[in-house]
C-alpha cells in the first residue's frame, strides 16, 4: 500500500492495523525504510501487507525483488505515483538528470502487478496503471448515503465591480485549461494569472467579498441551516487571502477575539480539555520568508498548523472559519464541514476533490453547499464529465433549492386552508404560542395528516438550510417557513424526543415561547428531550399532574407516549424481561389507537380512553419498580428472579417460591463475580467460565428439570444487559 504523504500513510496504518481479523494476515506492516522492506521480502513465499510512502523508494536503485506475486496498490493514482518521465537540469556543475518517484518504484519492483485508487484520473494515469477497471461515481454514492448531493450557488457577479470582468476569467480558463507543453503556453499562462489575480486582488472587490461572505455565513447560522458552522474559504494566493481575512475582521472584530467556543455551546470535561483558546477565523497556510511580520507570525509553525488541524475538526470549538489556498483541500476530512466558498481558479481533477470536502455525511447534514465567488460552475461540469460520465450535471443548484422551498410552502398551506394562522402572525406572544400548540394539534388528527406533514416539512427545510441566505424570498414566505418548521419542532419532540430543528426557529419565535413558558404544562412540551427530563423523576406523581394539565388531547397523548417510552426504556436497562413484556404492551395499545377509524378519530371519548390506558400502562410499570421490595430482594436480583420464574410457567414445572428467591440472590453473586472485568462480555473464556458456575448452581438447586442452555441465555443477556448501563 502506496501512499504520497505521511500523514495519509499514517491514516492507513492504523486502519490496516486494526482490521488484521478482516484481512485474514498478521503481517500488516507500516515499513520505515526501503532497506527494511528489502528484508521483509526476503524469504517470504506469500503473504504480508506492507504501507510506506513512495519517496523510500528513492533511498537507492537497488531492485527489490522480481517476483510477479506482488501488487502494488497506490492511493492518490494521479499525483506522484505516476510521474515515470526523466527530468533534466542544466546547472554549473553539468547536467543532471533525475526521474519521477514513480519510475523509482517500478524499476524496484518491475514485475509487480500495479493498481491504483483515485478520484481524478488523469491521463498518465490511464498510461501508468492501465483503463478503468471499476469506478464509483459521486451520484451512486449519493444514492446508497455514503455522502451528501451538493448544491451550487453562483456569486461571481454580486462581487465584481464591473461585470465585464466576468468574461475575462472565462478567458483565463479556457487558456489554462491544461498546462500546455511549449513556454508560449506557460507565458501566456503566467500573463494571465497576473491578470487574474489583479481582479481577484482588487480592494474595492475584497470589501464586496468579506461583506456578502459575512452576511451569507451569518444568515445560516442565525437560521440554523449549518451542522457546526463550519466553513471553509478558498483564496487565489497568500496575499489577496490575507487582504480578505483584514476585511472579514474589519467587519466582525469579534471574530478575532480568542474563545474556547462559541456562544451558548456546553463542554464536558473531557472537551474542555481538548478544545483550545483559539479566533473564529484563522489563516491555514504556510508562512514564507518575505511575509510582513504580522501574517508570519499569524500563520505560525507546522507544530501550530497540526493544532489548527486539531480544532477544526472539534465540533464545538471557537474555529469555525478556515481560510486556505492550497492547505486542506485534498485528504481533509470534517465531517461537519458543510460550507465552501471558492474564490480560487481551481483545475478539473483538484477541483473534484476540493468541493468534495462538504459531501461527507454526518447526523443531520443533508447537503453540502459551494458558494462560488469566481464563476466554476462550467469547470464543475467539464470536471465531472471528464472524470465520471454518470455524474455530469449532477450538482443542484440553489434555484431549484428556492423552487422546492415554495412548492412545499404551497403544499404545506393546502394542509391549513381550513386552519386559522392568524393569531401565530399578528398576535401577541401568548396567542402565538396557542396558535402552534393548536397547529400541532391539528397536524396530529390523523396518522396520515402528521407522517404528511413531517415529510414535507423535512424536504423544505433541506432545501431552505442551503438558499436561507438568497434574496428569492418575501418576509411573508421566510416567516411562513418558520412557522412550519416551528411546528415541526413541536410534533418532532413528541415523537422523537430530540428537536434539532428547535434551532431553525427565528428569534422571535424563540423569544415568543421564552416569554410563555410560565403556563401550566406547555412548557413540559418544549422540555422533553432537552436534557431536562434527565433530571426529573419519571416516576413522581407530580411529573404526571404537570402532562395532565395539557388541554390539547392529541398532544398530550404523545407526551405520555413519550413519557411511557422513556419509563420502559428505564426499567428495561434494569430488567431486560420485564422491559421487553412492557415494549410489546405498548406497542400493541399504539397500533390500536392508530387503526382507529376514520368516525373514531374526532371522537374525545376515544381519546381519552386511549390516555386512559396509558397512564394504566404507567402506573404498572411503576408497581413492578418497586415489586422488588416485599419479596425482600434487590432490584437486579428482582430481574434475575422473573427469568426463573418464567420458565417455570413456559415449561409447567413447579418450584417452590421460597428455593427460587433464594437461587435469584445466589446467581446475582455469581454474574457479579464474572462481570467484575470491564470486557467479560467479549471474552469467552469468562462467558464459560460464567457457564459453567451457573450450569453447577443450578444442578445443585435441582433447576431446571429442562436443557440448561436456554436458562444460561437468559440469565447471561439479562447479566449483559445491566451491566452494559450500570454506571
Amino acid at each position: 500500500m502506496i501512499t504520497d504523504r505521511t500523514d495519509l500513510d499514517d491514516q492507513l496504518s492504523a486502519q490496516f492495523t486494526g482490521a488484521k481479523g478482516f484481512i485474514g494476515d498478521e503481517a500488516v506492516i507500516s515499513v520505515e525504510s526501503r532497506s527494511q522492506l528489502r528484508e521483509l521480502l526476503k524469504g517470504r513465499s506469500s503473504g504480508g501487507v506492507f504501507l510506506t510512502t513512495i519517496h523510500k523508494f528513492t533511498e537507492d536503485v537497488e531492485l527489490l525483488t522480481n517476483r510477479s506475486n506482488v501488487i502494488c496498490i497506490s492511493d492518490e493514482a494521479h499525483r506522484s505515483q505516476v510521474n515515470l518521465d526523466q527530468k533534466v537540469t542544466v546547472t554549473e556543475e553539468g547536467v543532471k538528470r533525475t526521474y519521477g518517484f514513480a519510475k523509482y518504484l517500478h524499476d524496484s519492483l518491475p514485475n509487480a502487478n500495479y493498481v491504483g485508487f483515485t478520484g481524478t484520473p488523469i491521463d498518465a494515469t490511464l498510461d501508468v496503471f492501465g483503463p478503468v477497471v471499476d469506478s464509483y461515481t459521486m451520484k451512486e454514492s449519493v444514492v446508497d448515503e455514503i455522502t451528501v448531493p451538493i448544491v451550487y450557488e453562483g456569486r461571481a457577479a454580486k462581487v465584481l465591480l464591473d461585470n465585464s470582468k466576468l468574461k475575462e476569467i472565462d478567458e483565463y480558463y479556457a487558456q489554462c485549461a491544461d498546462d500546455g507543453a511549449s513556454n508560449y503556453a506557460i507565458d501566456a499562462s503566467k500573463k494571465a494569472n497576473v491578470q487574474m489575480n489583479s481582479i481577484l486582488g482588487d480592494p474595492g472587490r475584497l470589501k464586496s467579498l468579506a461583506a456578502d461572505f459575512v452576511q451569507r455565513y451569518e444568515a445560516r447560522i442565525e437560521e440554523g441551516s449549518t451542522v457546526a458552522g463550519k466553513a471553509m474559504f478558498v483564496s487565489s494566493n497568500r496575499t489577496i487571502a490575507f487582504a480578505f481575512y483584514k476585511e472579514v475582521i474589519a467587519l466582525r472584530p469579534q471574530w478575532g477575539e480568542v474563545k474556547v467556543c462559541a456562544d451558548g455551546e456546553q463542554l464536558t470535561e473531557q472537551e474542555k480539555k481538548e478544545i483550545a483558546l483559539i479566533e473564529r477565523v484563522k489563516m491555514v497556510m504556510t508562512r514564507g520568508q518575505d511575509d510582513e511580520d504580522v501574517l508570519y507570525q499569524m500563520l505560525g509553525t507546522k507544530e501550530y498548523r497540526k493544532e489548527l488541524d486539531r480544532q477544526f475538526k472539534n465540533r464545538k470549538s471557537n474555529f469555525k472559519i478556515a481560510i486556505v489556498v492550497d492547505m486542506w483541500l485534498t485528504g481533509f476530512d470534517v465531517p461537519f464541514l458543510d460550507s465552501m466558498y471558492i474564490d480560487k481558479p481551481v483545475k478539473k481533477h483538484s477541483l473534484i476533490q476540493t468541493i468534495s470536502r462538504v459531501n461527507r455525511k454526518y447526523e443531520q447534514k443533508l447537503k453540502g453547499l459551494v458558494v462560488d465567488y469566481i464563476g466554476i460552475k462550467k469547470q464543475m461540469n467539464l470536471a465531472l464529465a471528464q472524470y465520471s460520465k454518470g455524474d455530469q450535471g449532477n450538482f443542484e443548484d440553489v434555484a431549484a433549492s428556492i423552487l422546492v422551498v415554495k412548492d412545499h410552502l404551497d403544499l404545506l398551506r393546502a394542509i391549513f386552508h381550513r386552519f386559522d394562522t392568524k393569531p401565530y402572525f399578528s398576535g401577541q406572544p401568548m396567542e402565538q404560542l396557542h396558535c402552534l400548540n393548536m397547529a400541532a394539534e391539528f397536524v396530529q388528527v390523523t396518522e396520515a395528516q402528521e407522517q404528511r406533514f413531517m415529510n414535507l416539512t423535512k424536504r423544505m427545510k433541506a432545501a431552505y438550510d442551503i438558499c436561507v441566505g438568497s434574496d428569492g424570498f418575501t418576509q411573508d414566505e421566510r416567516d411562513h417557513v418558520h412557522f412550519y418548521l416551528a411546528i415541526r419542532s413541536i410534533v418532532f419532540k413528541l415523537t422523537k424526543g430530540d428537536a434539532p430543528d428547535i434551532a431553525q426557529m427565528n428569534a422571535k419565535v424563540q423569544k415568543m415561547l421564552a416569554d410563555a413558558l410560565a403556563s401550566d404544562g406547555v412548557e413540559e412540551i418544549f422540555k422533553m428531550g432537552q436534557g431536562d427530563t434527565a433530571q426529573v423523576d419519571l416516576f413522581d406523581p407530580d411529573y404526571l399532574a404537570k402532562i395532565d394539565k395539557i388541554k390539547l388531547p392529541n398532544t398530550k397523548i404523545k407526551l405520555l407516549q413519550q413519557l411511557l417510552a422513556k419509563a420502559i426504556d428505564s426499567l428495561k436497562k434494569v430488567n431486560k424481561l420485564k422491559g421487553v413484556d412492557f415494549s410489546k404492551q405498548f406497542t400493541a395499545l399504539v397500533e390500536k389507537y392508530n387503526d382507529r377509524s376514520e368516525h373514531d378519530v374526532l371522537q374525545s371519548t376515544v381519546l381519552e380512553d386511549f390516555t386512559d390506558e396509558i397512564i394504566d400502562l404507567y402506573n404498572k410499570i411503576r408497581e413492578e419498580r418497586e415489586s422488588f421490595a416485599g419479596l425482600g430482594i434487590d432490584f437486579e436480583e428482582k430481574a434475575f428472579y422473573d427469568i426463573l420464574k418464567a420458565l417455570t410457567i413456559k415449561y409447567d414445572f413447579e418450584y417452590p417460591e421460597e428455593k427460587l428467591l433464594e437461587l435469584a440472590k445466589k446467581v446475582k453473586v455469581i454474574v457479579d463475580d464474572k462481570a467484575k472485568y470491564t470486557d467479560w462480555s467479549q471474552r469467552n473464556d469468562i462467558k464459560a467460565e460464567l457457564k459453567v458456575d451457573l450450569i453447577i448452581l443450578l444442578a445443585e438447586h435441582g433447576y431446571p428439570p429442562i436443557d440448561r442452555d436456554e436458562v444460561y441465555k437468559d440469565i447471561f443477556e439479562q447479566a449483559e444487559n445491566f451491566k452494559k448501563y450500570q454506571k
